[in-house]
């Protein structure tokens, strides 16, 4: 897929635009917003991908337009369904800090942009090293597998508390906080002396949790796509959307509770792909005498999107049937 030069600048700067309008909107007018307000966005948002996908198709259509137009719907939603998964400990994290509500907007905005930056650097080296180690599919496969049998186990459990990893321990140690918020203020001054507010604290564990996140999702999406252009913008789209989304479905993601078990099984799928696609293009000396393995299966992007869908939608509803049987069932209790 060749994109000029000129075409990466404009989207970074395109999307950093809108970031920067929505940084000075919420900051001029913190707020709860609206279920219209977050409604109208969101919908903005995912209209906007969906034609972007199609501008994928348009443009690149002497290039196997189809294929590319695919790859990224299929990152996106994959994306999108993971970023899903973020908002739970998202809730959390608010809940465990006790972030006001005019200021969760805040919060979510200035940590996605973190985010953002993580996820960027974390593109522009997977695609370094796919470039350079075709056995980088291995690891990537293996991970992914990991993640989607160790995400399957935490699915059977119910932990509603968030825990700190390491660094957020160690910023908590480093930067004495106060225990008032001051509005959006990442430091404010008591007795003279400069201190960190509760703000900071939750800007950190937001953006350091979603990169956390990013270890599954960035090897998961080059599951689909080699093309590095298709990742960053599936990436921005699955996140410019993602704080109207956390006020949106907030009560609906307590609803889906086979969420974990939906995502595991489409890691695990996109695990065993990259490892088929691995063993498709292997230059391991130790594996098969380092010749390619021609009777491993290479899976077509076509059949990688339907069983996202499927795998989606699937969980979704299966999720709805069980809450609304438990609910009947504890009417009928009652």
């Amino acid at each position: 897929m060749q994109v000029p030069t000129w075409l990466w600048y404009a989207t970074i700067g395109l999307m950093a635009a809108v970031l920067l309008f929505d940084v000075f909107i919420i900051a001029r007018r913190p707020h709860v917003p609206t279920t219209k307000e977050v409604s109208l966005a969101l919908a903005l948002y995912v209209g906007t991908a969906v034609l972007f996908g199609l501008g994928v198709w348009l443009f690149t259509h002497d290039q196997a337009g189809t294929k590319f137009m695919t790859e990224y719907y299929a990152g996106w939603l994959t994306e999108y369904s993971l970023s899903v998964d973020n908002l739970f400990i998202f809730l959390l994290i608010m809940a465990r800090f006790g972030v006001p509500e005019k200021l969760q907007q805040s919060a979510l905005l200035i940590g996605i942009i973190i985010a953002i930056i993580l996820r960027g650097i974390f593109i522009a080296v997977g695609a370094a090293a796919i470039n350079n180690f075709s056995w980088v599919f291995y690891v990537f496969g293996a991970f992914l597998i990991y993640t989607a049998v160790k995400l399957a186990k935490e699915g059977e459990g119910d932990d509603d508390e968030y825990e700190e990893n390491r660094f957020m321990r160690w910023v908590e140690n480093r930067f004495p906080a106060t225990k008032e918020y001051d509005g959006a203020k990442l430091f404010t001054k008591v007795d003279g002396k400069k201190l960190a507010t509760p703000m900071f604290i939750v800007i950190m564990a937001l953006g350091t949790t979603d990169l956390l996140f990013a270890l599954d999702s960035i090897p998961a999406i080059y599951g689909l796509t080699k093309e590095p252009y298709l990742v960053l913008t599936a990436n921005l789209f699955a996140l410019m959307g993602l704080r109207q989304l956390y006020f949106l479905i907030g009560g609906l993601l307590k609803k889906l509770v086979y969420l974990s078990i939906g995502l595991a099984v489409l890691l695990a799928f996109i695990g065993v792909k990259l490892v088929l696609h691995a063993m498709h293009e292997n230059e391991l000396p130790f594996v098969n005498g380092g010749q390619h393995i021609e009777w491993a299966p290479d899976i077509p992007i076509s059949v990688s999107l339907g069983a996202i869908v499927l795998i989606l939608g699937v969980t979704t509803a299966a999720s709805l049937v069980k809450t609304r049987k438990d609910e009947r069932q504890d009417a009928t209790t009652a």
